[in-house]
């Protein structure tokens, strides 16, 4: 047993991750063996992508196989060392199928340890020895092995490349200038290297700057998503809080209507009852008295009749009818009428209101920002249809074309008293309350419209009502001569082709609103970058008699 143990070969007893004999042998999945130790700090290498591969023939597994140790293969190793077996020297490691073999060895090769750029060959520990000793070989460029040394040599003249010519970005030998690459700009290959290198590093902190970046958007954008969360679940139990206490407030209402409506029956019922009582009783009376005077009418005994009849014809007081007043099926139509117009009231609030609603809860915006269109059809796809608020035109101001058109009259229109009432100069709001990203077109004629968005809370009343005359509205002003942008009192000349067609952006959240004049081309006339704190309205000012103004029907 000894001597069979003897003329074993060591090498193939040992881990290829060590090149020492294996110590607790593991056999994976491909059929290689390793030491446990070994193949776990390998594994431990590759637990970021997941996929785990044999060191030697690079068969890839998925998860990552369970290790047992084989015993088998144990018990073996022991067995062979008592019979002096001894691992094989680093140089006897044979080579693999993706290693690089000696060009100098003879038989079974043995893996090289550096290649060589001089001489295109690779060498093994042993015959790489001479290019440490003999001088002229010290000078050789010494690499790590390269199955691609061949790729060095210049095919046209069996030279090693080492010169780099500029003009055709390619790598060439010394003799090449000469012809084929004549007059061309040509280099050492280590200093286009060098300078290459240079690029190389600056591309380097390029991309990891770079990627220091999108590091931080995707911290940011994390974070976004995280807040938006937080945000969402917030609204949502806030509004359930809020409808629960409107359903409740609903209900208790309902109760208290139900209780009047049961009491005042009761009263009235009662009250009913005790006159019905009262009839009764008096019919009662008289349909006795009636067969009194009955019986008395058939006596035929004449003084008998005179002395009676006195007393037998008074009759008592009649019971007052006058309250009785017959109102068949409606008795408690007026409490009915006042409910359904409250229903009524509710459901133009809720409509009204829920279009702000779903307004605020879809316009979610992230940090990163959509660009604001480039053409009519990229802005069209954010057309809003506009209407305007009849409680808030001034009452020369007169509305049509569902109300979305706007003419200034001599007569003064017969508008009900309203809070929100502009009761100066030709100016209305739009009913629709604009948030997130908008746009909108107005068509106006005339000598002079103002185009404007402005707050909800804007003055109603003297000059601080006026569109771009304060700083609670933007204003684009619009006459035969051209335009002026109009805020806080202040007004800047704006250059731009005349139209009567006139485009509003508005990206409400990054603070932007873009006037534009609209023809077959869009032409920016001014842009406003600014911080909306609340809803915007659309708005318009019709400054003469005859101008009109009328949003546009997009969709």
């Amino acid at each position: 047993m000894a001597q069979q143990g003897a003329q074993l070969d060591g090498a193939k007893f040992c881990c290829s991750i060590c090149l020492d004999l294996l110590k607790d042998p593991v056999t994976i999945p491909c059929g290689h063996s390793y030491c446990m130790s070994c193949i776990k700090s390998f594994w431990d290498g590759e637990d970021e992508k997941k996929i785990y591969s044999c060191p030697q023939c690079r068969q890839t597994f998925t998860p990552r196989p369970v290790l047992m140790k084989n015993t088998m293969l144990a018990d073996l190793l022991e067995e062979l060392k008592k019979t002096g077996l001894q691992a094989a020297p680093v140089d006897h490691c044979y080579v693999g199928p993706e290693d690089v073999a000696c060009d100098f060895c003879t038989g079974r090769k043995l893996k090289a340890l550096k290649s060589c750029l001089n001489c295109l060959a690779s060498y093994c520990e042993k015959h790489l020895q001479p290019h440490y000793d003999v001088a002229p070989l010290k000078k050789h460029k010494l690499v790590d092995p390269s199955k691609k040394l061949q790729e060095n040599i210049c095919s046209r003249h069996d030279e090693v490349m080492k010169m780099f010519c500029r003009t055709d970005q390619q790598s060439i030998c010394y003799l090449c200038p000469v012809d084929e690459h004549k007059g061309h700009d040509t280099v050492s290959a280590a200093a286009e290297r060098t300078e290459r290198q240079r690029e190389l590093e600056v591309s380097r902190q390029n991309i990891q700057q770079r990627i220091q970046d999108r590091e931080k958007d995707v911290k940011l954008l994390q974070q976004e998503v995280e807040a938006v969360s937080r945000s969402a679940d917030k609204a949502v139990e806030d509004s359930e809080k809020i409808f629960t206490e409107l359903i409740r407030l609903i209900q208790k209402r309902s109760s208290d209507v139900k209780q009047q409506i049961r009491s005042q029956q009761e009263t009235e019922v009662s009250r009913v009852k005790d006159l019905q009582e009262k009839l009764e009783q008096e019919i009662t009376e008289l349909k006795r008295k009636d067969a009194e005077l009955k019986q008395l009418s058939h006596t035929e005994d004449h003084n008998q009749f005179l002395h009676n009849y006195p007393s037998l014809s008074q009759l008592s007081e009649p019971t007052d009818s006058s309250s009785i007043n017959i109102r068949p099926l409606r008795y408690f139509e007026d409490v009915t009428a006042a409910v359904s117009e409250l229903r009524d009231q509710l459901q133009d609030i809720l409509r009204e209101k829920w279009t702000n609603i779903s307004l605020a809860g879809t316009e979610v915006d992230v940090l990163l920002s959509e660009p604001e269109p480039k053409t009519r059809a990229g802005f069209l796809k954010y057309a809003r249809e506009i209407t305007l608020d009849p409680n808030t035109a001034n009452t020369y101001v007169l509305l049509s074309e569902g109300n979305r058109r706007a003419k200034v009259m001599l007569q003064i229109q017969s508008y009900p008293s309203h809070p929100d009432r502009f009761t100066e100069w030709g100016l209305v709001l739009s009913r629709e309350s604009l948030t997130g990203r908008c746009y909108w077109e107005v068509e106006w004629s005339g000598r002079r419209v103002y185009v404007a968005v402005a707050y909800k809370n804007i003055s109603r009343k003297g000059d601080e009502s006026k569109f771009g005359h304060n700083d609670k509205s933007w204003a684009l002003d619009c006459y035969t001569d051209g335009y002026n942008f109009v805020f806080n009192k202040v007004s800047t000349p704006v250059s731009g082709p005349g139209s009567s067609r006139l485009g509003v952006y508005l990206d409400h959240s990054a603070g932007i609103l873009s006037f534009y004049s609209v023809s077959e081309t869009m032409t920016l006339l001014h842009r406003v970058q600014t911080t909306f704190t609340q809803p915007l309205y659309a708005g318009l000012w019709l400054c003469y008699y005859g101008s009109t103004a009328e949003f546009c029907k997009l969709k």
